[in-house]
C-alpha cells in the first residue's frame, strides 16, 4: 500500500469568521475526514499532521486570563502545544472513526503526542515569525504588545494583526519507529500536531522550549522520515497561484522543484501563507519524496486536483 502524510491546514479545524466553538470545529473536522476517506479508499495508509495556530493562541489566552483573574500559573508554549495536540487529535480521531464506520472500513485511528527536536541556537529564536492566536486590530495589537512584551505582525491576507512567536527548523521527529509500527499494523496515525511539541536536547537530556514549529515543514520531515510516497498539504485554496489576487492570476497545476524555487525567489508566495508550504514541498522532494500536492480538503481523491510539485 502507498503511504501518504496529510498536513491539515487551519481551515480544516476553524474557519474565518467562526468563534471556535466545539460544535463548529467538530463540523469542520467531520467534513475534512469525509475527504480523507477518499484517499483511504484509493489504497493509502495515512499519517495525519495538523495545525494549531488559533487553538494554541486561545489556550494561551485562557491561561493568561486565569493568571489575572485567579492567580493560576500560565503554562509555557511547549505545554500549550501538547494540550492542543491532545484536544485536536481527539476531534480528528472521533470524526474519522465515525466516517470510517459509515464507509464500512475497519481501521484503528490513534493520536500520538509527538515531540520534535529543534536546535537551541536556531536563529529563529531571535526573530519571532510564526502567527498564533486570534486576529486583532492594529490598536489592540499595539496595546497588548506594550502590556505583555509580545510581538505582533500584520496578516498578509489583510485579516488583522496576530501574535508571532519563534519558529525554529525541526531537526528530528521523536517516536518515528512507533509511527512506522502503527502504520504497518494498518492504523491511521495522527502525529506532529501543531508542528510537534518543541524540545531541545542538552547534555543528553530533553526539555521543552518556547516556540511553535511550522506544521507543514514538520509534516514534510515526518514524511521523509517514514519514506512516505506522497505529501498532501491542505489549505483554503484549490491551487497554488502566481500573481495571486492580481488580474493576471494563474493557477499552477504541475511544477518542478526548480520552478518552485524560482517562484519563491521572485516573491510569488507570501510568507505566513503559501511560501512555507512550498518550502515544505521542496524539502520533502529533496529528501526522497515522490510528489507533494497542495490543495483544499474537498479536492482530495481527484487525481487532477490541486498543485502537484515533483522532482523534475
Amino acid at each position: 500500500m502507498k503511504t501518504a502524510v496529510v498536513a491539515l491546514g487551519g481551515n480544516a479545524l476553524l474557519r474565518s469568521g467562526q468563534k471556535g466553538t466545539f460544535s463548529e470545529q467538530m463540523q469542520n473536522v467531520t467534513e475534512t475526514c469525509q475527504a480523507l476517506v477518499k484517499l483511504i479508499k484509493q489504497g493509502y495508509n495515512l499519517c495525519i499532521g495538523h495545525g494549531n495556530g488559533p487553538q494554541v493562541g486561545n489556550v494561551m489566552l485562557q491561561h493568561e486570563a486565569g493568571k489575572k483573574e485567579f492567580g493560576l500559573p500560565a503554562m509555557p508554549m511547549d505545554f500549550c502545544v501538547a494540550e492542543t495536540q491532545g484536544s485536536i487529535g481527539y476531534m480528528i480521531e472521533l470524526c474519522l472513526q465515525n466516517e470510517l464506520s459509515k464507509a464500512d472500513i475497519r481501521k484503528d485511528v490513534v493520536t500520538l503526542l509527538t515531540q520534535v527536536r529543534v536546535d537551541a541556537d536556531d536563529p529563529a529564536f531571535h526573530h519571532p515569525s510564526k502567527p498564533v492566536g486570534p486576529y486583532y486590530t492594529k490598536e489592540e495589537a499595539s496595546k497588548y504588545a506594550k502590556e505583555t512584551g509580545a510581538v505582533f505582525k500584520e496578516d498578509p491576507k489583510g485579516n488583522g494583526w496576530r501574535k508571532v512567536v519563534p519558529s525554529p527548523v525541526p531537526k528530528e521527529i521523536k517516536h518515528v519507529e512507533s509511527v512506522l509500527k502503527a502504520l504497518q499494523d494498518g492504523s491511521i496515525v495522527i502525529t506532529v500536531g501543531g508542528g510537534g511539541i518543541p524540545v531541545v536536547k542538552v547534555n543528553g537530556l530533553y526539555g521543552g522550549i518556547e516556540a511553535v514549529i511550522d506544521k507543514d515543514l514538520a509534516s514534510a520531515l515526518l514524511a521523509s522520515s517514514i519514506e512516505a510516497d506522497s505529501l498532501f498539504i491542505l489549505t483554503d485554496v484549490p491551487n497554488v497561484c502566481i500573481r495571486f489576487r492580481q488580474p493576471d492570476e494563474k493557477r499552477l497545476s504541475r511544477i518542478t522543484i526548480a520552478e518552485a524555487r524560482k517562484y519563491l525567489q521572485d516573491g510569488e508566495f507570501a510568507e505566513g501563507s503559501m511560501a512555507p508550504k512550498v518550502r515544505a514541498a521542496i524539502f520533502f522532494l529533496e529528501n526522497g519524496g515522490k510528489e507533494c500536492i497542495i490543495t483544499e480538503a474537498g479536492m482530495l481523491g481527484d487525481e487532477n486536483a490541486g498543485t502537484r510539485i515533483v522532482a523534475r
